[in-house]
């Protein structure tokens, strides 16, 4: 009988390993609710595989004591390997896949949500409520027709996204090194970042974290946007260079900023910092700011894909086991 381990089951993914428990009778399941460690990483001897997900690195330590408790087949439930050493992965003979698609509609929901708030000026309203103050002005929204969305990358995440911005009745420029054919069709690319800066009223970014993309949003590329921009990242929170985002912010140049992901969130997101504070003063800040709405990389947190990333995962590591292609592998 095949049996797989998992570190990390949220109480909210219990269910869905029983559900997938329940529909594999010939596999024997163990799971934890503790991350991936060097130390517990023994938990897993005797399996044929592990399914993980965390926010914390996997780092060589880490990826040679599982190595040591015989598992070579590694299944994530998330989309990230960027907190992986790959390099000591392959070395070891490791097979891994993730999870890159689970729920498009869950991240460009929570997206197109969050632009509307920030246009409406929502948390300023919000705050003026709260202190009793109803006064309307200076207040003012602006509507989501009457902007132009700049939308970088056009995969599956951006073209949702893009859906909906359509339903809206806003229009749409888009960029991406590679095109998609139904967008190709709607006339939405333009040839250059640039030419997209030039035209946007709101920025969304659904790109992936790639040495290229690091810090593509900074001061020379905010210069190049129009005035009263609104900036949103709802993919890799690398691809913003913060101080430059709070120089923009503190010169007026961008009117509000959407962030469900930040730079330095690693040990910070999902954690518990009531009473004690948040540990990163740039954070903080932003986080205070009446124009800028952030989550901790909660875009995805939905009951859909929540269920999508558990079955996926565990999908992908029983068909490793089983000696098949897993339907998503990651290249080492």
């Amino acid at each position: 009988m095949a049996k797989i381990f998992a570190y990390s089951i949220r109480k909210d993914e219990a269910p869905y390993v029983e559900e997938w428990k329940k529909a594999h009778p010939d596999v024997e399941v163990e799971y934890t609710d503790a991350l991936l460690t060097p130390e517990n990483a023994n938990l897993a001897k005797g399996a044929d595989g592990v399914v993980t997900y965390q926010q914390l690195p996997y780092k060589a330590d880490t990826i040679e004591a599982l190595h040591e408790a015989g598992i070579s087949k590694w299944s994530l439930r998330n989309i990230g390997i960027d907190n992986i050493d790959l390099k000591k992965a392959k070395e070891l003979g490791f097979t891994l896949t993730n999870v890159p698609v689970y729920s498009p509609n869950a991240i460009a929901e929570h997206a197109i949500v969050q632009a509307a708030r920030i246009l409406r000026q929502d948390k300023r309203m919000d705050d003026k409520m709260a202190r009793g103050d109803m006064r309307w002005a200076p207040t003012i929204g602006r509507e989501v027709r009457d902007q132009t969305f700049g939308i970088i990358g056009t995969g599956h995440i951006g073209r949702v996204f893009m859906n909906l911005v359509e339903a809206f009745g806003a229009k749409i420029v888009a960029y991406d090194k590679f095109h998609n054919d139904e967008v190709e069709k709607k006339g939405y690319y333009v040839n250059s970042l640039d030419e997209l800066y030039a035209q946007a009223d709101v920025i969304s970014l659904h790109v992936p974290s790639l040495p290229e993309n690091i810090h593509m949003i900074n001061d020379e590329s905010i210069a190049k946007m129009k005035d009263d921009v609104v900036i949103m990242n709802v993919s890799r929170g690398d691809l913003i260079d913060t101080d430059a985002l709070l120089r923009g912010l503190d010169s007026g140049k961008v009117f509000g900023a959407v962030l469900d992901t930040y730079e330095d969130e690693v040990g910070i997101f999902n954690a518990n910092w009531d009473q004690k504070g948040v540990p990163d003063a740039r954070l903080d800040d932003l986080i205070h700011r009446d124009n800028v709405l952030v989550t901790p990389h909660t875009a995805f947190y939905t009951t859909h894909a929540v269920r999508e990333m558990v079955m996926q995962a565990f999908d992908n590591n029983l068909l490793m086991i089983q000696g098949k292609e897993p339907n998503t592998p990651v290249k080492l």
